[in-house]
């Protein structure tokens, strides 16, 4: 056994050797400064949700910041959307003077023009036109509660949507986290139904049909290039993959316990420590930023192993070079670039990172 978990050791240590992690943006010290400078040099406020935008730009959310914050290609910070106080407001406005309360996450969709973003606790999804930059709401009335399906998005009610990400068909999912279901939104017809879960949460069985089968705490998503939708759920400690086209479920990690082991063994066999953000590379290898174990966890999928790729166990901040000996604190953000660059949302470190092969 003992040389089993040394193999397992060092096959984890070998992958994370590869990659080299730095700071992206943000000083560690948490504030709102800094636009017109260099990223690097400025102020952020717990960085969730991060992706690329169109433009080559990357864009993050800053949660109790209440911004959306850009980052140009020549690394210049810029705030595109939040006046930084804590609220509802500026619908049909320009988006600079308007108020969130806990922005969660953000995409864009297919035709780079659109900037949708979770706005958590207004249990709303907003939309930013990138070139009026209006805001509006296009689901959600403010209201927590879970109503609405078969009717317009926007006359529905979400209970803290967390996660949102487009679908190959073009609509919006949504992680409707508190009602512990997924839903979608037709953007064609801006109908929204339930996708997935019962309303109430439950154990999730390998292999069970998509419809009917009860979700725990689904919180992150994404979608791989053969259109499978991948999910981490917190509460269940587990990520599945959804296989639309069969309409069945899959099981891929964890045990549904909490906890910090398996790294370097079967992902199925090892446990997870509220997993709160999700993103599948180019290769179709699924990374997590398992929060509350402070690291970013790889579901290798030519191996099916769990690895470990930054972090210690052990909340903290920095230092930037060797990924396994960089402390976060509380990941709550990670996005599989194009050029297989990944980008982390340390939030409570108030920085963005950026994990790089060498």
């Amino acid at each position: 056994m003992r040389t089993l978990l040394l193999l397992a050791f060092l096959a984890q240590s070998a992958t994370a050797a590869e990659w080299t992690i730095s700071t992206f943006a943000g000083t560690g010290v948490k504030g709102g400064s800094g636009d017109g400078g260099p990223a690097t040099a400025a102020q952020i406020d717990n960085p969730f949700g991060v992706v690329r935008g169109p433009d080559g730009a990357i864009w993050f959310c800053e949660y109790t910041g209440q911004r959306i914050r850009r980052v140009a290609p020549d690394g210049t910070i810029s705030t595109i959307a939040g006046t930084g106080a804590k609220g509802y407001s500026g619908d049909g406005g320009p988006a600079l003077q308007a108020t969130f309360n806990l922005p969660h996450e953000l995409r864009f969709d297919a035709t780079g023009k659109n900037l949708y973003i979770v706005d958590m606790t207004n249990h709303a999804v907003r939309k930013i036109d990138t070139q009026t930059n209006i805001i509006t709401t296009i689901a959600g009335t403010g209201v927590a509660g879970y109503s609405g399906d078969g009717g317009p998005a926007v006359k529905a009610q979400f209970k803290q949507p967390h996660s949102i990400q487009f679908g190959p068909e073009g609509d919006l999912y949504v992680c409707d986290i508190g009602n512990h279901v997924i839903r979608k939104i037709d953007m064609k017809t801006g109908t929204i139904s339930t996708f997935a879960g019962v309303g109430k949460a439950g154990v999730t069985p390998d292999g069970a049909t998509i419809a009917g089968t009860p979700l725990k705490g689904p919180r992150s998503l994404d979608f791989d290039k053969q259109g499978n939708l991948w999910l981490a759920t917190r509460e269940g400690n587990q990520v599945f993959k959804f296989d639309l086209k069969a309409g069945k479920i899959h099981h891929i990690a964890g045990t549904g316990k909490s906890g910090f082991t398996g790294n370097g063994g079967p992902a199925k066999e090892a446990t997870l420590s509220g997993p709160k953000g999700i993103s599948v590379d180019a290769d179709g290898n699924v990374w997590l930023a398992d929060c509350e174990s402070h690291s970013i966890r790889m579901v290798n999928m030519k191996t099916g192993n769990l690895e470990l790729i930054a972090g210690l166990n052990q909340k903290g901040d920095g230092p930037d070079g060797d990924p396994l000996g960089c402390k976060m604190a509380r990941p709550h953000g990670v996005f599989c670039d194009a050029d297989g660059t990944v980008f982390i949302g340390d939030s409570e470190s108030h920085r963005v990172r950026l994990l790089k092969k060498k």
